[in-house]
């Protein structure tokens, strides 16, 4: 049988796949679904025992099935020991866990490891030696290099906040871009990096991110740099090699930081480095009462300051 020019016979699949098929090998596949969403021209896969009753109901065109599985349908069936990963190409000692989702034409690497829970989608590329632990979510057009670890929750490429006000209402800008992480990179815990919008969000190699750190859309991470938890970079902002950042930073969108630039811990920076050096934003804490007549101080200083320039035009007409 000829190969349908939206989808591709299940014997062809399966030759692809490197597995074995049961049933019409002719049966054209489109596309991948769950097991009770799917319709004609889709494959679906049955990951475990709580889904066994939707193998009977599902109007799936094949299933992707374990061996013991097998005999549980008369469908079309790919048979495999690995169902998540045969709608995708996983390297033979890539190891993936419990529950794990893994989307079309996306390719897993060789030693990768893939926890429990973790959701890839479609189009991505996850390195060899890769380590994704538990609940991490890589977004479509993702890709995440050699070695690299992410951590727990850590979402990769999800939809940036790109919002035109319109007539009094906020219209969705699309995010076309993609997510580029480079090669011995370590993204803490729940950190969230957008994709670009149009053109590609970019961390280098060996970038070190610690937990709970926000990189909007079409940031550059440069190589080498580290960024302690909490910090936020706004959109479009390109950070240079070797920068350290401290937590809970905010940095605004569309700068440019220099190469080796180091920015203390809860300093908002609103405008570019044009070299290297030591950055300071934050204000010490101090005893309340200390702070109180501080503020009050400060507050003061406009006026103090117009006064000293108006004793200093008072002197200088006295002089002449």
């Amino acid at each position: 049988m000829a190969q349908d020019s939206t989808g591709i016979p299940l014997r062809q699949l399966a030759e692809r796949c490197g597995v074995e098929f049961a049933g019409d090998g002719d049966v054209v596949i489109e596309r991948v679904a769950p097991l009770d969403a799917a319709g004609r021209g889709a494959i679906a896969f049955l990951s475990g025992p709580r889904y066994r009753g939707h193998l009977s109901s599902t109007r799936a065109s094949a299933v992707i099935v374990m061996p013991g599985d097998a005999a549980a349908t008369t469908l079309p069936r790919l048979i495999t020991t690995n169902p998540y990963a045969a709608s995708a190409r996983v390297a033979p000692s890539a190891t993936i866990g419990p529950r794990a989702v893994i989307g079309e034409r996306t390719a897993i690497g060789e030693k990768a490891q893939i926890g429990a829970g973790v959701v890839i989608a479609e189009d991505c590329d996850i390195g060899q030696d890769c380590v994704l632990h538990p609940n991490v979510v890589v977004y479509a057009h993702s890709s995440i290099g050699a070695r690299s670890i992410v951590h727990g929750g850590a979402v990769i490429g999800a939809d940036g906040f790109g919002m035109a006000e319109h007539e009094g209402r906020w219209i969705k800008v699309p995010q076309l871009g993609h997510t580029v992480i480079g090669v011995d990179v370590e993204i803490g815990a729940n950190t969230t990096i957008d994709r670009g919008a149009i053109g590609d969000t970019v961390i280098e190699d060996d970038v070190k991110l610690d937990n709970q750190i926000q990189i909007g859309h079409n940031c550059r991470i440069g190589a080498h740099t580290a960024i302690a938890g909490c910090a936020g970079i706004a959109g479009s902002t390109i950070i240079g090699r070797n920068c350290k950042i401290g937590g809970a930073a905010m940095i605004a969108g569309h700068l440019d930081i220099a190469d080796g630039t180091v920015i203390a811990a809860a300093t908002a920076l609103a405008d570019s480095t044009k070299t290297a050096g030591i950055y300071t934003g934050a204000f010490p804490a101090l005893p309340q009462r200390e702070w109180m007549r501080l503020m009050a101080s400060l507050r003061r200083l406009h006026s103090l300051f117009e006064r000293v320039r108006a004793l200093e035009r008072a002197t200088k007409q006295g002089e002449s």
